[in-house]
């Protein structure tokens, strides 16, 4: 690979920004979930027993240890550990100097920490991912207090290639699971004529992809598989094209989830991982600006690696015609497609590449290792090369130690030796969509209210699907944690989501933090002058109707009785899934601290979450690019008198970020 100064810069911007995402779109739903009367109160998960703050953080690793020390509650600790990331992540994104290695380290923990007591509702895939990748941000970023940083680091292809192998991991991982469930859908290629209107949000695009016609949407389920399971090969590819191939087949794909579905982050972060695919050269390509290619830097593939290349597409689409059974019908001007191999043949096929695959990560990182060795040894002067081959021995067992410990992670006899690093979240396992929910219909439970038990109102979500009339909501990247999981939990029985209890017995008290969660706008809940006397839930299906009127369903059953405050049914549920109260709350001092905390909440309380995260981003890239346009301006004048043109306009953009 050649110079991945740009890409690198690039990669850390962006999760500077997603970190931002993630921290202000949490810290906006602490009250209702984790609050002292949340629906699941953080404080159930420390226990103060007098033990040494040091063996406590070892036993759960937070920082909300430390909120008896400055006064804090729990609920004002997690808060205040929110508000802290989110802006050290805001100043990240604007602050070239504070996308610092200390200070990835600095969000690492911070987020480790709320997701230590974040028990159900921080339990999803992408706040796994954005752990992992968070820490390996940690070895990519640089150390301002290290001389030439910003010129790059020979060490720096090593730890940057750490995120290559994590999008590997991540893209094989979802595409193989998809087949070893054996799920009908993901074999029969059917999986989405179902999810466009299955998944947990959809946005109004989902409608109009589900009436797209059947043998397309089998197509694309041929493609995804190909995208995920045979592409992601290409990623260690030593042709910079077959890998530039690979980075916009995973773009493309990328791109069409977050306009079909609301996934918060998580394909935001998919794409920033996909940065790591890139190289200076292809940066400039972007921006329009000439690359002066040096025997250092990056180069084009011979032409005589032209066939090669070829030869490697020509597979990849033999395969899929094969494995696939495509066939054009010139007639109709469709695609007929169909799974031509079977549950035993596909096992066959990965216990053939497993192994080779491992020997490929083996192989592309020691080939980045040796080549970052000669950039060593090359450095001109005997203590600035004393100093690189300092850290291309840290960084390089570090990466070689990371990379050693995500292929053991899916070993069970073998995750004994490194249960230690379980806690921290270093690696993990994914499989997304392992298998199609919703086939006979979109299970969806509604929450209804009453006040005399007789007459009943439906209680509608901000976000979620409800109203048969309501148009599907767009909010990426923010992600409501308690929509998420009433998708979840229509999917089962109510006792196998214990915090239902809890929802139904905070909103019979008329707990306003809880309501919250449901509409940010108190007018539009139907009891915000009083609490409802009785609730029940019942189960419905949706399906998208054939004109756009959105949504039509039919009922299925109870999915809760009808209880009220007292209700012996209730109090026995919340005995039995613990949500009693188990102690008071501790009393909250008034410090400046906590009074600072309460009045920065009292600004953002009945503010709409998307519509906050948007104008972060907006705000943010705007500075970001008229700082870089201001930049580029003086260099522009200064070299030749001229105002700068469209190129400039971009190559600022890139300044800005990068």
């Amino acid at each position: 690979m050649g110079y991945i100064t740009l890409p690198r810069r690039l990669f850390l911007w962006c999760m500077a920004l997603i970190y931002m995402f993630a921290f202000f779109s949490l810290y906006l739903q602490i009250p209702g979930l984790y609050g002292n009367d949340g629906l699941l109160p953080a404080r159930w998960q420390l226990r103060y027993s007098g033990k040494a703050f040091l063996e406590q953080l070892l036993s759960t690793p937070t920082l909300l240890w430390l909120g008896p020390h400055l006064g804090l509650d729990t609920q004002t600790a997690m808060e205040l550990l929110c508000l802290l990331g989110a802006a050290l992540s805001l100043a990240a994104t604007l602050l070239e100097s504070l996308r610092d290695s200390l200070v990835f380290l600095f969000l690492w923990v911070l987020y480790l920490s709320l997701c230590q007591v974040g028990q159900v509702f921080l339990y999803f895939q992408w706040d796994s991912l954005l752990l992992e990748t968070g820490f390996l941000c940690v070895l990519i970023a640089p150390l301002t207090t290290v001389p030439g940083w910003r010129a790059g680091r020979v060490h720096d292809p090593v730890t940057f290639w750490l995120a290559r192998w994590l999008l590997f991991r991540l893209m094989f991982a979802s595409g193989v699971v998809k087949l070893t469930s054996r799920c009908p859908t993901w074999w029969g290629l059917t999986a989405l004529t179902y999810h466009y209107e299955t998944q947990c949000i959809p946005t109004p695009l989902a409608w109009f992809a589900h009436q797209l016609p059947v043998w397309l949407h089998k197509l694309s389920v041929v493609a995804t598989f190909v995208i995920e399971i045979a592409v992601p090969f290409l990623f260690f590819s030593p042709l910079r094209r077959l890998r530039l191939g690979a980075f916009y087949m995973q773009v493309l794909l990328q791109v069409l989830i977050i306009l079909s579905g609301n996934y918060n982050f998580f394909n935001l972060l998919t794409l920033t991982l996909c940065l790591s695919l890139l190289d200076d050269q292809h940066i400039y390509f972007w921006l329009r600006r000439k690359y002066i290619h040096t025997p250092n830097k990056g180069t084009h593939a011979p032409e005589t690696w032209f066939l090669v290349e070829l030869a490697v597409w020509t597979l990849i689409g033999y395969g899929t015609v094969t494995c696939f059974d495509l066939q054009i019908d010139w007639d109709k001007g469709t695609v007929s497609s169909r799974t031509a191999f079977t549950f035993h043949q596909f096992n066959q096929f990965l216990k053939t590449v497993t192994f080779p695959a491992v020997w490929l990560g083996v192989l592309s990182l020691t080939w980045e290792l040796v080549t970052a060795m000669f950039r060593c040894a090359c450095v001109q002067g005997f203590f600035r090369r004393f100093l690189g081959t300092v850290q291309w021995t840290v960084f390089g067992a570090a990466a070689v130690s990371m990379f050693a410990i995500s292929l053991v992670s899916g070993t069970l006899w073998l995750e004994q030796m490194f249960l230690s690093f379980g806690r921290y979240q270093l690696v993990n396992s994914y499989g997304l969509f392992r298998r199609m929910t919703g086939v006979g219909g979109r299970p969806e439970v509604v929450i209804e209210g009453s006040m005399d038990r007789v007459t009943w109102t439906e209680i509608e979500f901000m976000y979620k699907p409800g109203n048969l009339s309501a148009t599907p909501a767009v909010i990426t990247p923010h992600q409501p944690r308690l929509d998420w999981q009433m998708w979840f939990a229509a999917l089962g029985v109510h006792s196998h989501s214990p915090w239902f209890t809890s929802l139904m017995h905070r909103l019979l008290q008329g707990k306003t933090e809880v309501i919250e969660l449901i509409q940010s706008d108190m007018s539009k809940y139907p009891f915000h002058q009083q609490p409802p006397m009785y609730l029940r839930a019942h189960r419905y299906k949706y399906w998208f109707t054939e004109k756009l009127r959105w949504w039509r369903r039919v009922y299925v059953e109870e999915f809760y009785p009808t209880v009220h405050l007292g209700d012996a049914f209730l109090e026995s549920m919340l005995s039995h899934h613990g949500l009693k109260e188990k102690s008071s709350p501790r009393r909250l001092s008034e410090t400046a601290l906590v009074q600072l905390v309460r009045w920065v909440r009292a600004q953002v309380n009945g503010l709409s979450a998307p519509l906050l995260l948007w104008s972060l981003l907006f705000c943010s890239a705007s500075i970001c690019l008229l700082r870089g346009l201001y930049n580029n301006m003086v260099v522009s004048l200064g070299e030749d008198g001229e105002p700068p043109g469209p190129s400039h306009c971009l190559w600022s953009v890139c300044n800005a970020a990068a």
